[in-house]
């Protein structure tokens, strides 16, 4: 598992090589998904992105945001 921003000024960026290691990308927001289509769509062939519908307001690691993770994130894998 690893994880990686969509904005260039991110902690770890995405990249093409991220998304070429990944079986499964999730997103946290429409916009994120829309903006990683957009930018990388030749890149996107065969692998899964998953927008899970939460709004990106949430610190790193917060208790509430991990918590919605747990729920969503096992019935796509």
């Amino acid at each position: 598992m690893s994880s990686a921003g969509t904005n260039n000024d991110a902690e770890n960026p995405l990249s093409a090589e991220l998304i070429e290691w990944a079986d499964i990308l999730f997103v946290m927001e429409r916009t994120h998904r829309a903006k990683i289509q957009q930018r990388y769509r030749s890149k996107l062939k065969g692998k899964r992105l998953i927008c899970l519908d939460i709004p990106d307001d949430y610190d790193f690691m917060d208790a509430g945001l991990t918590a919605i993770l747990k729920t969503k994130v096992p019935r796509h894998l």
